[in-house]
């Protein structure tokens, strides 16, 4: 059975809107794209690369499928993310792409969920949502999520699309590695651990 992995970049408010750039994603107008790049580390890179090294699909909705092909296909072949990207299976969750053209791209047919339960139960290794903040929402609430990668950055952005937005459903995780980077950036990996306790003091 495969895990479904969100792998996510996070400002410390819980923003994960357009974290690459500027012109990423303006949506709602959005202003503060590009934030992650001047709060980041060498460190991050290597954990991502890790993250990525271990995973042998992503996970995509359209619009982080779009922005993704619309890059990688081109990008330098001297970075090392560059053959990963391109190699990786990519499945897409979309209502309006009715064919895929970055190579080993595979449209999910269908409900998304019941899409994700049978992508699940395939044989293959883990699969990590990236980005894609609306299909992560839509897995969350189906209690479809294995695992939670996260790089929390030193950096408050204010306004923006957050990974836990109001309506998540409560959960309760349990840590199974968590470190800070020299630039302060915490890496944390999580797994769902059923409901939260509610107890006081």
């Amino acid at each position: 059975m495969r895990k479904i992995i969100v792998c996510t970049f996070l400002s410390l408010d819980g923003v994960m809107q357009a974290p690459g750039g500027p012109d990423e994603d303006a949506e709602s107008g959005f202003e503060h794209g590009g934030w992650q790049k001047a709060a980041s580390d060498d460190e991050v890179g290597a954990a991502i690369g890790g993250w990525y090294e271990h995973s042998d699909a992503m996970l995509l909705g359209r619009k982080t499928y779009e922005i993704f092909a619309a890059y990688w296909p081109t990008a330098d072949p001297g970075n090392p993310f560059t053959e990963r990207m391109n190699s990786m299976h990519k499945y897409v969750a979309s209502r309006t792409l009715t064919s895929l053209g970055w190579q080993n791209s595979t449209l999910l047919e269908g409900d998304v969920t019941d899409a994700v339960r049978a992508l699940k139960e395939s044989d293959g290794g883990t699969v990590n949502v990236v980005g894609s903040g609306d299909l992560a929402q839509t897995l969350m609430r189906h209690d479809l999520v294995d695992e939670y990668r996260l790089t929390i950055h030193p950096v408050i952005v204010g306004s923006g699309k957050r990974l836990f937005a109001d309506g998540a459903i409560p959960t309760a995780l349990e840590p199974v590695s968590v470190s800070t980077t020299k630039g302060g950036t915490v890496l944390g990996v999580y797994r769902p651990h059923g409901t939260p306790r509610y107890d006081s003091y």
